[in-house]
């Protein structure tokens, strides 16, 4: 790799690539954390799509986790794992790996096993198809930790409508795959054993495509997602105090301080 990363090497202890024929898996793989993304997770995303796209024995890249978790988006304790791994320099949205999967030439398909929320729902709705487990659940929970999510704000009206974008990021409720399917937030339900099969077949149907043809399609249907508000969303990250605040009160497991005290359930405090 161009940043001196072994071939299959993601740079990220709680991710592993691994081969099967010609499809390449990212397993997001870090059981202690409940397969929170660290920075280096993120970023090692990206590599993954990277990785895919410029290896001639693979076609496609499948993302999935272990257990019963997907990914819960960002690891709000701020912490890292020994071995994980950014180029020098590296920030902000550049770590994201949300527009890239997006416009990836080759195709990638989102088997979400288990909990999908934050930037883990956000990777299952950027995929070319996303497969869920009827076992998974869905939450867009940034608004609960004080996170001005901008990749929500332009991605989520295209696939759901403004109104029901409006009552998942405003409420941070939990919905399951079934609900998740019917409002458009991911494209197909399978029984929880028949994952791994229907993720292929995902695969095998979208590389019937012609690939130039594919990538002019994508870049259309991505027009409908509005343009990212980056500049806003890392300027509240690093000025606002509500951010601090919502990733406090989230490990010190109370409610944070903006909730009214009436309204400070347990559900509230997760």
């Amino acid at each position: 790799m161009a940043d001196g990363l072994g071939t299959d090497d993601l740079g990220a202890a709680g991710l592993r690539f691994e081969r099967d024929g010609a499809i390449g898996w990212c397993v997001i793989d870090r059981p202690a954390a409940r397969n929170a993304l660290t920075p280096a997770m993120y970023f090692g995303i990206k590599r993954a799509v990277w990785l895919v796209n410029r290896d001639p024995d693979l076609a496609a890249l499948v993302i999935t986790g272990t257990g019963d978790v997907f990914a819960p988006g960002g690891d709000l304790g701020g912490r890292s794992e020994p071995g994980d791994s950014l180029p020098p320099g590296l920030d902000g949205p550049d770590i994201l790996p949300f527009v890239t999967v997006r416009d990836s030439q080759a195709p990638v398909v989102a088997a979400v096993n288990g909990i999908c929320q934050g930037g883990g729902l956000l990777i299952a709705m950027l995929a070319d198809i996303a497969v869920a487990s009827d076992r998974a659940t869905f939450r867009v929970p940034e608004l609960l930790r004080g996170i001005i999510d901008a990749t929500y704000a332009a991605v989520l009206p295209a696939h759901v409508g403004v109104a029901v974008a409006r009552d998942l990021m405003l409420s941070a409720r939990r919905f399951d795959a079934t609900e998740a399917q019917r409002l458009g937030v991911i494209s197909r339900v399978v029984p929880h054993e028949q994952l791994r099969d229907a993720a292929v077949q995902a695969v095998r149907e979208i590389v019937q495509t012609a690939p130039d043809t594919r990538m002019h399609v994508k870049r259309m249907l991505g027009e409908h997602y509005r343009p990212i508000d980056y500049p806003t969303m890392f300027w509240g990250l690093q000025h606002s105090p509500e951010p601090r605040e919502g990733m406090r009160a989230f490990m010190d497991k109370r409610a944070p301080a903006w909730i009214p005290g009436e309204f400070a359930s347990r559900d509230d405090r997760r």
